[in-house]
């Protein structure tokens, strides 16, 4: 059985204000064209697929085009599962009058998880496909108000799914989730309550043959070879400059070892940072990638961006050394400066103005209001 498996789209985000339309039409072309030319049986986006609940009408479109270019050009089962960018609601209605033997899209947690089933001369292979869900929805779905944490919300939803696989059946999970010890990066939103336990442990996925995981945006195995990130197929922050990107073709065998080949996306942008003079960075060739600029100048270039635009147009990222300097300075003294989570950029601030940490009673308070806007968000 021969699986494309890819996350983390975005589509309708911006990078540092200018539109990614262009970036994503062709790395969704790329997809297709991979799922056609290798044949596969199915096509997994493991979550994430819009960059915000609401996505941009452009966005949507875009997204329906490419579902259609798969649906007319290939034979690939799509599965999709919404992520914590998602609303689950859209990406639920998504799979009403679809084909139920060609598609599984799941959008909200459901307590009854019943897979697609795929066959070849190999036998079946039960597909589970489980979105991301915060605690309180999945409390709501399962009637257990002991769910806690995001490892509790994937444990119940394994266990709805894992009762619905027959016997002997090789089982492919697609779930969104940050599993212990994987690598992330700027690009990534928590996902726990501010302040929690945001990770899941591989364990977790015992007796499934692959797993087709999201919301990381690096490709990694996570321990054996069985648990996989695909990966964001463009780079959101200057932190992955220069990584490659990929899709993952798993291929997984009669007796249900799986294989992972990358395939390579080829963006029609990079990102690149470059360090040194403004004098000597306007003399190297031009480039149309995303470009942050770092300058060594002891004293500050007039107009120094817009110059640097003339060579690069995509420049959209401009500090000198010296300042950058002075951060780090600040950083050693208790401003943890590009911290992901919430409560412990307060927890730096207050520290660095009272010279004292956050009690458990101040820390309660500080999550508790912080849950309170993400809801409000979540809700929008």
């Amino acid at each position: 059985m021969r699986l494309l498996h890819t996350a983390d789209l975005h589509l309708g985000r911006h990078f540092n204000g200018i539109p990614l339309d262009e970036d994503h039409d062709a790395i969704l072309d790329q997809i297709a064209s991979t799922a056609v030319e290798r044949q596969v049986d199915a096509l997994i986006i493991a979550g994430d697929v819009f960059d915000r609940a609401v996505p941009p009408a452009g966005a949507v479109r875009q997204f329906n085009r490419f579902l259609s270019r798969i649906a007319t050009e290939t034979d690939a089962a799509a599965i999709v599962i919404a992520g914590n960018h998602d609303s689950g609601d859209r990406i639920g209605s998504m799979s009403i009058m679809t084909d139920a033997r060609r598609a599984l899209i799941r959008g909200v947690v459901s307590p009854d998880e019943k897979p697609l089933i795929l066959k070849n001369a190999d036998g079946p292979v039960a597909i589970s496909g489980l979105p991301f869900a915060y605690e309180n929805a999945a409390r709501e779905c399962f009637g257990d108000e002991t769910l806690q944490t995001p490892q509790d919300v994937l444990a119940a939803q394994i266990s709805a799914a894992r009762q619905h696989v027959p016997t002997g059946t090789r089982w492919v999970i697609v779930a969104h989730a940050f599993v212990a010890g994987g690598a992330g990066s700027d690009g990534e939103r928590a996902l726990a309550k501010a302040g929690g336990i945001e990770t899941v442990g591989a364990e977790i996925f015992e007796g499934a043959n692959y797993v087709a995981l999201g919301h990381l945006h690096r490709p990694q195995f996570m321990g054996d070879r069985r648990i996989r990130y695909s990966g964001s197929p463009l780079a959101f922050g200057f932190d992955e400059a220069g990584a490659e990107k990929s899709m993952s073709l798993a291929e997984i065998d009669s007796a249900g070892q799986a294989t992972v080949e990358e395939v390579p996306f080829e963006p029609i942008r990079g990102l690149r940072i470059l360090r040194g003079k403004h004098a000597e960075i306007l003399l190297a060739k031009a480039s149309t990638d995303f470009v942050k600029v770092v300058l060594s100048d002891e004293t500050p270039v007039i107009d120094g961006m817009k110059r640097l635009r003339d060579i690069f147009p995509y420049a959209c990222e401009l500090s000198y050394e010296r300042d950058e300097c002075v951060q780090a300075d600040s950083r050693q003294k208790g401003l943890r400066a590009g911290s992901s989570d919430p409560i412990e950029v307060v927890g730096s601030f207050v520290e660095y103005v009272r010279d004292d940490q956050l009690n458990e009673v101040e820390k309660t308070i500080v999550a508790d209001a912080l849950e309170r806007i993400r809801e409000e968000e979540n809700a929008e």
